[in-house]
Parts: C-alpha cells; sequence; structure tokens
C-alpha cells in the first residue's frame, strides 16, 4: 500500500493530460506478453511484425531491456505530461535528465528485477548511453505508436475530458475515489492499493495524472524525491480502441436517421472521441462524417467540446435514450 499526502497546493495543481511517451514506454509490456493485454492483439500483431526488421530491433533493443517483463521503470522515462504536450517535447525531457538523476532513477528500479545489459551499461554511462534511449524511444514511436496514434489519442482525449468534468464538478475526492478501484481518497491523501510501499509527500508540486492505453490493473507513480509527481491509470473504454463498430443488422434507428448517423450514436455511445477517430472506425470520410454530426449536434443528439487542439463528441441523454428504445431496453 502507497500513500500520497496532498497540501492544499497539491489539491489545486491536480492536473491531466495525455503522454505519448508513457504510451511508447508501455506499450512494450503489451509486446511481452499478449496474453495480459490481449484486447491490444491487433496492435501487438502490427508491432511484431515492425521488430522484426533488423534495423528496428537493433536501434528499439536499449528499451526492450529496460522494459522486461517484471521490471520497474526508471521514472525520468515516463516524465510527468503536461497539456498538449508533444512527443518531441518529451524525448527532449528524457534527453535532458541529469546524469546523477539517471542513475538514481534505475537504482530505484533494482528491488524488483536486477538491471539489463543495457541498464548496467547505463548506470556506469549514464551521460553516454542516454542519447542512445532517447533514439530507441523515438524510434519505437515513429515505427510503432505514430500509425495508431490519432486512435490512441482520441481515445484518451476522451478520457481527459470525462475526469475533467468529474474534477470540475466533484472536486479531487469525486476524481481520485472513481479513478480506480485501487485508490481511496482521504481528505488530505491518497491511499493506494499497490505493491510499492511508498509515503510521499507532494511538497506542493501537484500530480500530473494520465490515462494508459497500455497501463492495466492499477495506477503507477512517478514518486521518487527528484521526480515531478505522476501517475498513470487505465483509460476508460480500451476494449473499443481496435473496433470498427458498426450498427447491428436490421437496426431501427438506422431506418430513421439513416445507417451513417445511427454508427456514429452507436461509437458515441462507447466513448467520447474526435471527427477523425469516428472516421477511421466508420471507414467514412472525414467530410461525411462532420457533416453528419452537424446534423446530430443541430439535433440535440451530439454534443462537442474542445480538449486542447481536438474537438471531442458525445452523445446526449436524448441519444442515449433513442439507442435505448431502438434496442428494446
Amino acid at each position: 500500500m502507497s500513500e500520497l499526502r496532498f497540501s492544499l497546493a497539491d489539491v489545486a495543481g491536480v492536473r491531466l493530460a495525455v503522454s505519448p511517451a508513457n504510451e511508447t514506454v508501455m506499450s512494450m509490456w503489451a509486446l511481452a506478453d499478449p496474453v495480459r493485454y490481449a484486447v491490444h492483439l491487433p496492435w501487438i500483431d502490427r508491432a511484431r511484425v515492425t521488430l522484426r526488421s533488423p534495423e528496428v530491433a537493433s536501434r528499439v533493443r536499449p528499451l526492450l531491456e529496460l522494459t522486461q517483463r517484471g521490471c520497474w521503470l526508471p521514472d525520468f522515462l515516463t516524465p510527468a505530461a503536461r497539456p498538449n504536450v508533444e512527443m518531441t517535447e518529451q524525448l527532449d525531457q528524457i534527453a535532458a535528465t541529469p546524469p546523477d538523476v539517471v542513475v538514481q532513477d534505475l537504482l530505484a528500479t533494482t528491488p524488483r528485477r536486477p538491471l539489463s545489459p543495457f541498464g548496467r551499461a547505463l548506470l556506469t554511462d549514464p551521460r553516454g548511453l542516454l542519447p542512445e534511449l532517447v533514439d530507441a524511444v523515438r524510434v519505437w514511436y515513429d515505427e510503432a505508436i505514430a500509425p495508431a496514434w490519432p486512435r490512441m489519442r482520441a481515445l484518451l482525449d476522451a478520457d481527459v475530458a470525462y475526469r475533467a468534468a468529474q474534477l470540475a464538478e466533484g472536486g479531487a475526492g469525486r476524481l481520485f475515489e472513481q479513478l480506480h478501484p485501487s485508490l481511496r481518497w482521504l481528505g488530505d491523501r491518497v491511499v493506494s492499493d499497490d505493491p510499492f510501499e511508498r509515503d510521499f509527500d507532494l511538497r506542493g508540486r501537484g500530480l500530473a495524472l494520465s490515462p494508459g492505453v497500455f497501463t492495466n490493473r492499477r495506477v503507477l507513480w512517478n514518486l521518487l524525491e527528484d521526480s515531478l509527481p505522476a501517475g498513470a491509470y487505465p483509460v476508460r473504454a480500451v476494449g473499443t480502441l481496435w473496433e470498427a463498430t458498426a450498427p447491428p443488422p436490421g437496426d431501427p434507428l438506422a431506418r430513421v436517421i439513416g445507417p451513417g448517423r445511427a454508427a456514429l450514436l452507436h461509437l458515441l455511445d462507447a466513448a467520447t472521441t474526435t471527427t477523425t477517430d469516428l472516421a477511421r472506425l466508420t471507414g467514412m470520410s472525414a467530410g461525411n462524417v462532420s457533416q453528419h454530426l452537424a446534423a446530430l449536434h443541430a439535433a440535440g443528439l451530439v454534443h462537442r467540446s474542445r480538449q486542447g487542439r481536438h474537438v471531442l463528441y458525445r452523445n446526449t441523454e436524448a441519444a442515449t435514450v433513442l439507442l435505448r428504445a431502438s434496442r428494446g431496453g
């Protein structure tokens, strides 16, 4: 069990952001344990083909070694994210990690499992070998994550919008109580049911929270003294990530409002998302999706909101009633 102690400044500093670096690094766990991450099998199959390239495998090797199954991750490899941060910024942040912090973070992982050969070499020469690790993260992002990033980003942004609404409506207590079953909010601290056994004072630095596509089972923390406090938690509706959902055969709602608009309402019933991802999931053009969304918005069936550079769509209560009625509920 771990405890995170909050001051008033820490409560005010709770923030939500998407971290492309987290997804890139933690995706290695899915590659190593496809049974545990079976929901990601469509991505895993493609990623394994990518990794068969000798050049990619050679350049990604340092990342593979530091993310072996059962390993704890060094905090510097999953830096606290800011809203709308891009992968290039996070790579620069990792590259700028002071050598003594690299050493400290690596040593903090050893109680779980001994360091790999690259980890031991990095411990000895952090200044010389950190660029090789940064290059490995960059290559894996470009080759394996970037092609699927619009789809992942839409799901992650939708979760951030949902949690931000919880924070605005019910404060930090409601956010943490509903963030994950392993967390409890006790007024001035979060108690986390985990094996990490940390007792950590945030010391007025706040807490960055990031939903994770490849984070499952529990919340993962960056809680070393020289790290900006951060937590990665499992994203909502991850089971919809790789689906291309269509209205059920003979869908009554499709006969009333048309198959295209019905397909969008069925998808938006599972998760808040963007025009781009709706186009990808349905096979319609982005322009066609935009026209349908405009009509649904005018009819009061979808709500739209802006999250950073993205416009997110979700069903209204009226749409939920229509879907329930069409399904015989």
